[in-house]
């Protein structure tokens, strides 16, 4: 299974920058500006620039405007309407000032222009002002992601990256696999312990489940109450269950002390779906499907992970 690029910045990498120019000379003048600061891509034309932002997803792109085939304004309109790549701020480079071409390229979500030849020192510090901006706003969008009592994803990332993960896999046909959990006799233990210490509760199995999952793109979020979503892309059934018995386990060995529970320590129930996202299906089929598998693990007595299959 492999690795994906997460959805936070690493904190001490080298902002990735792509340059996309169909001329070799100024890509060339463009890397000796950049390449000490920055992880420098190139592109030599619209399509592999195109390519390389799904790929990469850059911090910034520094985008000719005049190109054969795919110009400037349409890679920038095109990339714009991607929900994934849409954040991603392009600075278009141009030999020709014309106030009707910036109007239009400031209209498609560009965020500065800078005209040929360029000076570097003023290139620099306006790329540098572009991805101080980006910084703030990727910090912003990120806290307003968090749940604040745990630490981990809310639902809104949750429902974001659900809908992104699902066209995701579609396009590859590829397996999609969402565990829904949720702690047994959770009022119970509020009602014995207090809020405090079900807050506390919820802060520890939390930690626990994020460190049972291992690859960087499988994504844990708190679903509501007590209840936590884990989505699983290009994962099949198996491998679902295999991670879903191990988080089910470790929750077992904090053995947090639960009087109202059967075996008196805090457990959880699951509920697992698998599916293979296709054109004519929506992503709610999976939540729905998880959902009533978790339900049923409740029904049949907790502590207990229950799967379904049938939408694969």
């Amino acid at each position: 299974m492999s690795h994906d690029t997460q959805w936070y910045a690493t904190p001490g990498a080298q902002p990735r920058l792509l340059l996309v120019d169909d001329h070799q000379l100024n890509i060339r003048v463009m890397y000796e500006i950049f390449r000490h600061e920055f992880d420098v891509f190139i592109a030599l034309n619209g399509e592999q620039a195109l390519e390389k932002c799904a790929e990469l997803h850059p911090d910034l792109i520094l985008l000719d405007v005049v190109m054969p085939r795919l110009d400037g304004f349409e890679v920038c309109r095109r990339l714009k309407a991607d929900p994934e790549l849409a954040a991603i701020p392009v600075i278009f480079i141009t030999s020709h000032f014309d106030e009707a071409d910036e109007v239009r390229g400031f209209e498609l979500g560009a965020v500065d222009f800078i005209h040929k030849p360029v000076n570097p020192i003023i290139t620099k510090a306006r790329v540098k002002t572009q991805l101080q901006l980006k910084q703030q706003a990727d910090l912003l969008r990120a806290i307003s992601q968090i749940d604040g009592l745990t630490g981990i994803a809310n639902r809104r990332r949750f429902d974001q990256q659900l809908e992104l993960e699902w066209r995701s896999c579609c396009r590859a046909n590829e397996p999609l696999s969402l565990l829904m959990l949720d702690i047994d006799y959770f009022k119970q233990y509020n009602d014995e312990f207090g809020h405090l210490a079900g807050d506390e509760c919820l802060r520890r199995v939390a930690m626990a489940m994020q460190q049972a999952i291992g690859r960087p793109y499988d994504l844990l979020a708190r679903f509501g109450g007590e209840e936590f979503a884990v989505l699983l892309p290009r994962t099949n059934s198996h491998g679902a269950q295999f991670l879903a018995q191990n988080i089910l386990l470790k929750i077992q060995h904090l053995a947090l002390p639960h009087p109202y529970s059967p075996g008196g320590i805090v457990t959880l129930s699951a509920g697992l779906a698998t599916v293979v996202p296709q054109e004519h299906t929506q992503a709610r089929q999976l939540l729905q499907r998880a959902d009533e598998m978790l339900y049923k693990a409740k029904q049949q007595g907790r502590n207990r992970l229950l799967v379904d299959e049938s939408l694969i």
